[in-house]
């Protein structure tokens, strides 16, 4: 495959630009996965609401599983592209071929302990008797194809890493696509519902997988897939460098569990569910805000980590600051679309005047301070990109912490829809801390690892 950007020698700021956009445009289309699905099932005649109620269920619980995959694919990532800026390709396939076993051990714990206790698992999590059907016919189909969730979304980190953003993209378009064509075949011509979502994101996923395995098995790809015996000390470094995407990922879900409980609980009977289709079209909003998002700050990891392996400094330093200024610049144009455009959003999920006018409120709420959050992303990414889990860890855990004790707290004082009010009080008390932590340890990190350098060879 030809080389489509030099890490080492590129110039940063084109180098952000050229691995960050088609990232972040590959997260976009991907959110499309879960809200295609979720317009169209909005949409099913006469049952829309209740049964995208029960798919909002499924959305944080599906998520958190595939979380699996930022365990494997952005632990490993970056310790391919460290050992890749070290001159050190054998090591960096040993790691690529340990994480492809992680992944389908993952797969098959997953469905092992999930399927068995899947009604009581979506009952606890804030499916009400009406919605509980859907929220289990949709679930149920999603977590057999979960090793295709994995595969196609940890395995694309190593082809990013490599610096082949827009071959990664292109995984993530087939998919997309392919869910885009096949959810009205499945859910209205076949009138299969909400198994029908699910089955066609669960083909969808398939494709992506394949067509990264071709990718990754490829000679010409510098890093390739070859066949590997486990080897427990790098297992070990991948699952301690991708525990901080890991939480934040799993974390994030169990609060909109959390929230939909809460919500379940103060709504009280009909009122809940109602609520719940608000926040389900909250949070798809949030999709488009986060996951981009994520795409700039996960994908940019590669030059962060190939450098830091080079030992070029002022790189990191330089690439650190265009990437800060790129996530702030996108949270602010979704803040505005946020205002602008909520309403046509809401729109493309239901008809329900009434529904339309809470979920237009909870879109505005939910992305009153995002602006910030889109540096909390990149330093938080950032550091774990160089290795210092150690300090990107706690500050996720920080924001987390926040956002949970809020989504408790606020609705007992406020009522049901102060919940809402949980994610801006996060996104302000969050990046206030990571950026105060930030900037009282990177200078020496960077520092160190210069002398690292300048140190003569033995």
């Amino acid at each position: 495959m030809k080389m489509e950007n030099d890490l080492g020698r590129d110039h940063v700021r084109t180098l952000v630009w050229r691995i960050a956009i088609p990232s972040m445009l590959a997260q976009f289309v991907s959110v499309l996965y879960s809200i295609v699905d979720r317009m169209y099932i909005g949409n099913i005649p006469e049952v829309g609401d209740i049964a995208l109620a029960g798919v909002g269920v499924c959305g944080p619980i599906v998520t958190m599983v595939a979380s699996f995959a930022s365990l494997v694919g952005v632990g490993g990532a970056p310790l391919v592209g460290i050992s890749m800026g070290e001159g050190n390709l054998r090591h960096a396939k040993k790691i690529l071929s340990n994480c492809f076993i992680l992944i389908w051990v993952f797969s098959a714990l997953v469905m092992t302990v999930v399927l068995p206790l899947r009604e009581p698992i979506l009952r606890a999590f804030g499916a009400s008797e009406a919605a509980y059907p859907y929220a289990e016919a949709y679930f149920f189909v999603y977590i057999l194809g979960t090793p295709f969730a994995l595969m196609a979304a940890g395995l694309n980190q190593f082809v990013v890493c490599q610096g082949y953003a827009k071959a990664g993209m292109k995984s993530v378009v087939l998919g997309a696509v392919t869910n885009i064509v096949l959810d009205p075949v499945f859910i209205f011509a076949l009138d299969m519902g909400v198994a029908g979502g699910a089955l066609a994101t669960v083909l969808s996923q398939c494709a992506s997988s394949v067509y990264v395995l071709i990718l990754l098995t490829r000679k010409s790809m510098p890093v390739h897939l070859r066949p590997s015996r486990i080897d427990l000390a790098v297992v070990r470094r991948v699952l301690t460098f991708g525990f901080t995407p890991f939480i934040i990922i799993a974390m994030d879900n169990v609060m909109i569990i959390a929230m939909n409980a809460v919500l379940q609980h103060y709504g009280g009977p009909g009122r809940g569910d109602v609520l719940l289709t608000c926040a389900t079209i909250a949070q798809s909003f949030m999709l488009i805000v986060t996951m981009p998002l994520g795409g700039i700050s996960g994908g940019t990891q590669s030059i962060l980590s190939y450098n830091y392996g080079a030992c070029q400094t002022g790189r990191v330093r330089e690439a650190y600051r265009c990437i800060t200024r790129l996530c702030a610049g996108y949270t602010a144009v979704l803040f505005v679309l946020s205002w602008v455009a909520g309403p046509l959003f809401v729109r493309l999920f239901t008809q329900n005047a009434d529904v339309a006018a809470e979920a237009v409120r909870a879109i505005r709420i939910c992305t009153l301070f995002i602006i910030p959050l889109g540096v909390q992303y990149e330093l938080v990414d950032g550091l774990t990109a160089i290795g210092q889990v150690r300090l990107s860890l706690p500050l996720s855990f920080w924001r987390k912490f926040v956002y949970f004790a809020a989504v408790f707290a606020l609705p007992a004082l406020f009522g049901a829809e102060a919940v809402f009010f949980a994610e801006p009080l996060s996104d302000v008390l969050g990046p206030l801390v990571t950026v105060f932590v930030f900037r009282r340890n990177i200078g020496g990190i960077l520092r160190r690892r210069a002398e690292m350098r300048a140190a003569p060879q033995h």
